[in-house]
């Protein structure tokens, strides 16, 4: 077991043993009240930090996509009409998960339900927050730890960069795991979203198969499902530990983004007990023994904001393809973002 899955575990069990204290919106710690810092002092100290530090772990979570538009998976929002109107309309889902929850009638019609949420989120161009997160840690050393299935880190960065803990949407296993393999489901997907058209059921030989055993294929994904913990579980894992073992004596500062309290032990609490462990890091949740400071803790719709900051002082201009992807052309577009940032012309 590796390092910071060890970590994860640690955190699991704690969460297990206080679980009455977490299902009140509680934690066993002691915790802190709201940052003093206005919001503005909040993004300068953002700034400063990352200024400062020599490496930065990211730890994403649902909020940078929701933020982006991406706001689904858990409401009948106006984007999960968007893209799941005909679904709703039938069978009156409440968002992507009560749909990814329910027991469909046929197998037709849940995998032309399951090829619908998997497509959108392999479809869709990489989101607001997560260009203007790209921006921020220009020239930065950084690793992105996330608990996202929706594809956004690995189409931004070269996926060594990115540890997807939860699983990715661009792959299927077996439902029974009665191997350890993953295999491609962007491909299957895009069959099924052509065959389906306007119906919401799938021709019963377009649903996914195992090639080992036969038996029904599933989404590679954390929570609605028996997810395979295998070798390419491991991977990701082991992705983190390695850079985290790599830059254990240096100034670190640990940014946790769109991270909520569903599920603290994935990222939140891995986080606090770093910052409290490692010599030299730091934390936007900063803990200091028995207390959790809030500090500069920003929603990620703030991230515009700081970014433009970040560009106005240290007047960056970073080269096309620094940190992500050369097939993303997506750097011109956010320098224009960041100067209506400075002018005033874009909300944070």
């Amino acid at each position: 077991m590796s390092f910071y899955e060890d970590l994860v575990t640690q955190t699991q069990m704690n969460f297990e043993r206080y679980y009455s204290v977490y299902a009140q919106g509680g934690a066993p710690y002691e915790l802190a009240g709201p940052s003093a810092l206005s919001y503005g002092e909040q993004i300068e100290r953002l700034v400063r930090e990352i200024d400062e530090a020599e490496c930065v772990l990211v730890g994403g979570a649902s909020g940078l996509s929701a933020a982006g538009g991406g706001d689904f998976y858990y409401g009948d929002t106006a984007s999960f009409r968007e893209h799941f109107g005909k679904f709703a309309k039938k069978y009156d889902i409440k968002g992507a998960f009560d749909g990814s929850f329910r027991k469909w009638e046929t197998p037709e019609e849940k995998w032309a339900y399951l090829s619908t949420f998997l497509h959108t989120t392999q479809e869709a161009p990489v989101r607001t927050p997560y260009l203007d997160l790209d921006a921020l840690l220009s020239g930065k050393d950084f690793f992105v730890l996330t608990t996202n299935q929706d594809t956004q880190f690995v189409k931004l960065y070269p996926e060594e960069k990115v540890s997807e803990i939860q699983g990715d949407h661009r792959f299927f296993q077996c439902a029974r795991c009665c191997t350890d393999d993953t295999w491609d489901a962007v491909e299957p997907v895009r069959q099924m979203i052509e065959a389906q058209g306007d119906d919401t059921r799938i021709p019963t030989e377009l649903i996914p198969r195992c090639p080992h055993c036969g038996g029904e294929a599933f989404p590679w994904v954390r929570g609605y499902g028996n997810f395979l913990q295998g070798k390419k579980y491991e991977d990701e894992y082991r992705k983190v530990s390695d850079w985290l073992a790599a830059h254990t004596d240096r100034r670190l500062l640990l940014l946790e983004l769109g991270v909520g309290r569903i599920t603290p032990m994935f990222i939140q609490e891995p986080f606090w007990n770093l910052t409290l462990s490692l010599p030299h890091a730091r934390a936007g949740r900063r803990p200091h023994h028995a207390h959790v400071h809030p500090g500069a803790v920003l929603e990620p719709h703030a991230l515009a904001t700081a970014c433009a900051l970040r560009c106005r002082e240290r007047s960056l201009r970073p080269a096309a393809g620094t940190n992500r992807r050369s097939r993303y052309g997506h750097r011109g577009r956010h320098r224009a973002r960041a100067r209506r940032c400075l002018r005033g012309g874009a909300s944070p």
